[in-house]
């Protein structure tokens, strides 16, 4: 059948289609607890399949297109300090909201100070270098009801290099990833 010569010839028998490969990172992000308690072994397939869909970004110029802005949730990360690695521990969700059109970015929790659970939150200001690379200007932290500028030297960078209507990964300055996924409005 010439059909099924033009599918086979097509496409890449064995290899892992987009939401394949988002279904197992996402699924490994779950049974790791956001990062806190991956293995080596399990770092390095997160790693592996962040890259593979990176390859597979559907989205050219993330920072210009609305689809970015919105509520994340934090599904795994590779930063220590906000997973709170050795510290307090994070209840929930770790939120992260980006708006392109006011350029502005917040991230919130609640972390449990021994037993008590405390709201934090630290907004920032973006200024975007390319399509993809933001910087990132942390501006007023809150803690519970306390709140207080960010040091001017409070800075950082995303460089988002994968985008869909569900899945956002990215990378930070420090080296870090984030996959993070789309909350309901």
């Amino acid at each position: 059948c010439m059909s099924g010569m033009a599918s086979a010839f097509f496409t890449m028998p064995g290899a892992p289609s987009r939401n394949d490969l988002k279904t197992k990172i996402l699924d490994l992000a779950s049974q790791t607890n956001r990062g806190l308690s991956a293995s080596p072994e399990q770092k390095d397939e997160v790693l592996r399949l962040f890259e593979k869909l990176e390859r597979m970004n559907p989205t050219k110029s993330p920072l210009k297109t609305d689809k970015v802005n919105g509520n994340w949730s934090l599904d795994y990360t590779t930063s220590d300090s906000i997973l709170g690695k050795g510290g307090f521990p994070r209840i929930g969700p770790i939120i992260q909201m980006i708006d392109t059109k006011t350029l502005s970015a917040f991230n919130s929790e609640v972390v449990s100070y021994f037993g008590i659970k405390v709201p934090r939150k630290i907004t920032a200001e973006l200024s975007p270098l390319s399509n993809q690379f933001t910087e990132v200007k942390f501006k007023r932290f809150s803690l519970g009801p306390i709140g207080f500028d960010a040091p001017d030297s409070f800075r950082g960078a995303l460089d988002i290099t994968y985008l869909d209507d569900e899945v956002r990964l990215t990378r930070g300055d420090k080296g870090n990833i984030f996959v993070l996924t789309r909350m309901d409005e």
